[in-house]
């Protein structure tokens, strides 16, 4: 049995769609939130076990590692070591986990907490007894739909101002990756035991782009003419800690302001080489999720 975590959030509806597309025959259990919209997972025709629960009920975790042979966990990094240990103790195969490439930044509230958890998870995996496989996946910024993080609200800035500031002039690279291509990517990875076990990859979009050419894009999509005004990281650091002090901290921009302002473009050679992972052009995948917005505007 396939357990999986997140199926209703975004890449993971892209992942159910892989399996619906696919015909997987194997019986799954879905971790769902009593608010969750499984409407989905009811349509899909698939042999699907809804259970629902608490990911911080290490009781839970364990329960419902119960006879599965495989995890697919979508939902939440911070989950992973409690999913990894009920694993090991109910001897499942193995274990994908979604992670990000956050990993990489320099700085430390986007970083610390995500290598603390895999230096934990090296520990784990490395233990002579840990019979469990262990892979993980780190998605770039991931986009696609308006119900993305990301994208959607750089597509809604565009639509609504005439003039927009970009640090240093925009020329920091970004990679993001459309959810559609996470959703196969998770699926080829489960369905890839022998290629992927143990392994550890970087999901990104086709190719790097600079944030500038990013907001160009959204504005050539949407039919605008706009300005782009470059703001020093410098200055745009310090308005983010002005406006952290006049409202005692509840707004807290500056690390994100601070990120603007780095490179965050990581190669996927290793899931193209080991699976067969050909993401999307940003171009393609942004016109999509502009057209999605000009759809719900009108």
């Amino acid at each position: 049995m396939l357990l999986v975590t997140g199926i209703t959030g975004h890449t993971g509806r892209y992942f159910l769609q892989e399996l619906i597309n696919n015909k997987y025959d194997g019986p799954i259990r879905c971790i769902v939130r009593e608010t969750s919209d499984t409407s989905l997972l009811e349509n899909s025709e698939l042999f699907i076990e809804k259970v629902v629960g608490d990911l911080d009920n290490p009781k839970f975790i364990n329960a419902v590692m119960s006879g599965i042979e495989a995890v697919m966990h979508i939902y939440n990094i911070h989950h992973s070591i409690n999913i990894v240990e009920a694993a090991i103790r109910n001897k499942v195969k193995r274990v994908i986990l979604v992670h990000t490439t956050g990993i990489y930044s320099k700085y430390k509230n986007a970083s610390d907490g995500y290598k603390t958890i895999e230096q934990e998870l090296e520990k784990i995996k490395n233990d002579p007894e840990c019979s469990t496989s262990i892979t993980i996946l780190r998605p770039s910024m991931i986009y696609g739909d308006l119900c993305d993080r990301n994208m959607s609200k750089f597509i809604k800035m565009v639509d609504k101002l005439r003039i927009i500031p970009v640090i240093n002039g925009g020329n920091s690279l970004i990679q993001p990756v459309n959810a559609r291509d996470l959703g196969k990517a998770f699926y080829t990875v489960l369905m890839s035991p022998d290629e992927t076990d143990g392994n550890t990859y970087d999901l990104t979009g086709e190719r790097p782009i600079k944030i500038i050419d990013v907001f160009k894009l959204i504005s050539k999509e949407l039919n605008k003419n706009t300005i782009f005004i470059s703001v020093p990281l410098s200055l745009g650091v310090w308005m983010a800690r002005v406006l952290k002090t006049i409202t005692s901290g509840k707004i807290d921009f500056i690390e994100r302001v601070q990120r603007m302002g780095e490179d965050r473009s990581y190669s996927h050679d290793k899931a193209s080489n080991n699976f067969g992972y050909h993401p999307m052009s940003f171009e393609k995948g942004i016109r999509i999720e502009v057209q999605q917005h000009l759809g719900k505007r009108v």
